[in-house]
């Protein structure tokens, strides 16, 4: 009896810890906009997992003119919206916090499933992480640079 009593509760321990998580499924928007890049993006997750992310940047884009700043956002809207056909389905880890490549360290998107607030992970060289905090929609649209 003692024996079926430790092999319960090391069953019930291990299905416990391979509890499989709902991933966030829905459509997302962000962007971001410092003197050292310029970057929107769109975030894209099906029911099943699969993952679809675009993300173009514009680098060093300094301290650019009202005109400057509107012809950026266009080209990068443009980008984004031209090469979204393109981009591949990809499959993450996911905890039911955060993404990770298969096997990877470094979070790729963050959810917090309280608030139900979505984070895209952005990796520029040696430059220190930028959390981009996204905006839920039901349909992607040209006008990319929506008000956060």
């Amino acid at each position: 009896m003692r024996r079926f009593a430790i092999l319960l509760i090391a069953g019930l321990v291990l299905a416990g810890c391979s509890k499989s998580h709902q991933v966030p499924a829905g459509r997302w928007i962000g962007h971001y906009e410092s003197s050292s890049v310029m970057v929107v993006a769109w975030l894209e997750i099906t029911p099943r997992g699969d993952v679809r992310i675009s993300a173009p940047d514009f680098l060093d884009p300094g301290e650019p003119t009202d005109e400057q700043r509107e012809a950026a956002h266009t080209r990068l809207a443009n980008q984004l919206y031209d090469g979204w056909g393109n981009i591949p389905s990809r499959h993450y880890e996911f905890n039911g916090h955060v993404f990770r490549k298969p096997g990877g360290f470094a979070p790729q998107m963050e959810w917090n499933p309280v608030t139900k607030q979505m984070k895209v992970v952005f990796y520029f060289g040696m430059q220190r992480s930028i959390r981009i905090a996204m905006q839920p929609v039901k349909e992607f649209t040209e006008d990319t640079w929506l008000p956060q």
